[in-house]
């Protein structure tokens, strides 16, 4: 897998970074999640796992040619956005060694891999019965 740094909201040290790849997908390297609290909110498919990012890290979106604003809905991958101003994202796990060596990952962060679809589709203005589905504001 071919990576493509997109930006990370830090000057210095390791944080949450975005990677655009040849699948067209989208890697966020992201904060684990500890909070029980949190964790209890979640449904997490096997071989999927979910990371906390601040908002601001989807501004480098406009790096991949896409506008660049605020998520309209809060849908798959984005699960939740916290009272923090963070959000939880899920995907499927990165474990491809040759992908995770392109990267600097400190052992209290960890990769999820999403579909570029599903973002792309989280930028657009809610349609029809996407109005009906608007996500809760963590505990």
């Amino acid at each position: 897998m071919q990576l493509r740094f997109l930006g990370k909201n830090s000057k210095s040290g390791d944080c949450p970074t975005l990677y655009a790849t040849d699948r067209d997908t989208y890697l966020v390297q992201g904060w684990r999640i500890y909070a029980n609290d949190l964790l209890m909110q979640l449904t997490i498919p096997e071989g999927e796992t979910a990371v906390e990012v601040p908002t601001e890290l989807f501004e480098h979106l406009e790096k991949d040619g896409l506008p660049c604003g605020e998520f309209r809905r809060l849908d798959d991958p984005l699960m939740i956005l916290t009272p923090g101003g963070t959000y939880v994202v899920q995907g499927r796990e990165v474990t491809d060694p040759e992908a995770l060596a392109q990267m600097s990952i400190p052992d209290y962060e960890t990769v999820v891999e999403v579909p570029k679809a599903a973002i792309t589709a989280l930028l657009e203005e809610p349609r029809g019965a996407d109005l009906q589905r608007r996500a809760q504001p963590a505990l």
